[in-house]
């Protein structure tokens, strides 16, 4: 199925709205070619899905952010970051250790992907701190920022007396979870 740019823009707008149809038009154009890639490149099925998950999150970041200039074929792009990401996974397994090179015949997409690893990396590590953060303390942190309920309400459920304490407790929390993820930080990056 070849695509022309105006449906690949309109794609990339959908994509940015949250819509199926864009999305499933974007599996059903790239998926094949994707799992093509990893598959002759030391990967099974299931890597091909984790790899093009992760293709279309990037896709789905930069067509969000309203600044994203595609200046290349959708495929290609699509193809590029796949591409970054499986060598990176490759690489993080060990399975190849010289340097990425030759990547010069695809779209330079090394910031997006380094970004997106990036921040994948910082959201373990949260989640490993919260995990380790105990009781009441990872719940009230979920409520007041996953949850979004506001302090008057997490002071009932928690029984403290007032906002202020539920307030202050917080703060307190957040002391603990932000020693916790940078001891974690500094455990892997060391």
């Amino acid at each position: 199925m070849k695509t022309d740019s105006t449906d690949e823009k309109a794609l990339l707008k959908g994509l940015a709205l949250n819509d199926r149809k864009s999305v499933e038009t974007i599996y059903k154009l790239f998926y094949n070619m994707v799992q093509t890639l990893i598959i002759n490149n030391n990967g099974s099925t299931d890597d091909a899905r984790d790899i093009f998950q992760e293709t279309v999150i990037v896709l789905y970041e930069k067509a969000k952010s309203g600044s994203f200039e595609l200046n290349c074929q959708l495929k290609t792009y699509v193809y590029s970051v796949s591409r970054r990401l499986w060598l990176k996974k490759l690489q993080q397994q060990q399975k190849f250790l010289p340097a990425v090179n030759g990547l010069e015949d695809t779209v330079p997409v090394d910031e997006e992907v380094e970004g997106h690893s990036q921040r994948n990396s910082e959201f373990q590590m949260m989640e490993k701190a919260l995990l380790h953060l105990g009781e009441p303390c990872r719940s009230l942190i979920e409520a007041f920022y996953l949850q979004k309920r506001s302090m008057t309400d997490i002071a009932g459920h928690f029984g403290y007396t007032n906002a202020d304490n539920a307030k202050n407790q917080k703060y307190k929390c957040l002391m603990r979870l932000r020693k916790l993820f940078f001891a974690e930080f500094k455990n892997n990056n060391v």
